[in-house]
């Protein structure tokens, strides 16, 4: 019972970032293939697994070993697994990340987009899924369900993890009919005093709430967030602020074969003399079939905002992307 599956989305791109000179490139928007199945244990249990690979259709670079790859049971008691997962934070907020271009739903649109591998804690997170994780998903009671990430990591000491638990991350969601709502919070249990004494540990948390509704040719979604598991949390540690916060509103209308869908999201990211980043995108796709279809989206961010943590500027950014996907 072993499914072999995959997603070809590769796009042409026009990108003009403020102060650098246009261009045009052929991208890829994380295609990706991968198996997954189970088998019937008996009595109601059953394991199950996933392996996939983000796959690079344009310039290599395959076999990218951050997907979802785990393994576990599922029973009446829910299911638990172990790996590289989606987490219950990403569970909640991606519910308005419903647009094609890898553009979209960067970390300038929504906190948990996380940080780079180069800031100072020693690695990067971002909060879709996250590696070296437990995960617990309960049944489902009368729409209400729960899940709980645990991390540990810690067996590196490196900066960024503690010797137990690393991150924790809990949900509970309501689905029932048409409606959608969910709240997680995460937070990240870190050694950083022990490597710079006077510092103190960098220790990060943050929540977010999701709203969805499906009618008809009509859905919405509506994302808002808060707090310190992100890039602009570091500055918050070293330059003292507020919590970082950002909410984000999407809308699709659906006719025939054709989806018109917009967002518009606001980010403060909260340290001082920070200003607001507006994120806006307007898209058009025509569905060939349930498994192929095109896409035409324009990405708007407008931003003044200068990091002193990495002294560069977030900028303006305009960009239109043109793809196709291919699901199998």
């Amino acid at each position: 019972d072993t499914i072999l599956y995959g997603s070809a989305r590769v796009s042409v791109d026009y990108l003009q970032v403020e102060g650098d000179s246009s261009a045009w490139d052929v991208v890829d928007n994380d295609s990706r293939l991968g198996v997954l199945g189970s088998e019937d244990l008996g009595g109601g249990l059953s394991a199950i697994y996933q392996y996939e690979f983000g796959v690079d259709v344009t310039e290599g670079g395959n076999f990218k070993s951050d997907r979802p790859k785990f393994v576990g049971l599922r029973g009446d008691f829910g299911t638990v697994t172990a790996g590289t997962q989606d987490t219950p934070y990403y569970n909640v907020a991606g519910i308005v990340d419903i647009f094609n271009s890898a553009n979209t739903f960067g970390n300038d649109a929504w906190l948990g987009g996380g940080f780079e591998e180069d800031d100072v804690v020693g690695r990067g997170f971002g909060l879709i899924r996250l590696s070296n994780s437990v995960y617990y998903a309960s049944p489902d009671f009368n729409g209400f369900s729960g899940e709980v990430m645990l991390v540990m990591d810690g067996a590196t000491r490196a900066v960024g993890f503690s010797d137990g638990i690393d991150i924790w991350n809990i949900a509970l969601k309501y689905e029932q009919g048409p409606f959608f709502a969910g709240v997680s919070y995460v937070a990240l249990n870190d050694n950083f005093g022990d490597f710079f004494p006077g510092f103190g540990d960098l220790d990060l948390d943050q929540w977010t709430l999701g709203l969805g509704y499906t009618g008809g040719p009509f859905s919405v979604g509506f994302i808002y967030e808060q707090g310190t598991f992100n890039q602009y949390g570091l500055e918050k540690f070293f330059f003292r602020g507020d919590d970082a916060t950002n909410f984000y509103l999407v809308g699709s209308y659906t006719f025939g074969n054709n989806v018109i869908s917009a967002a518009y999201g606001r980010l403060d990211p909260g340290f001082r003399g920070s200003d607001e980043i507006d994120n806006y995108i307007l898209g058009y796709q025509y569905n060939f079939s349930r498994r192929t279809s095109v896409w035409v989206e324009y990405i708007g961010r407008s931003s003044n905002n200068f990091s002193p943590l990495t002294e560069t500027r977030i900028r303006d950014l305009n960009a239109v992307s043109i793809g196709t996907r291919v699901d199998f």
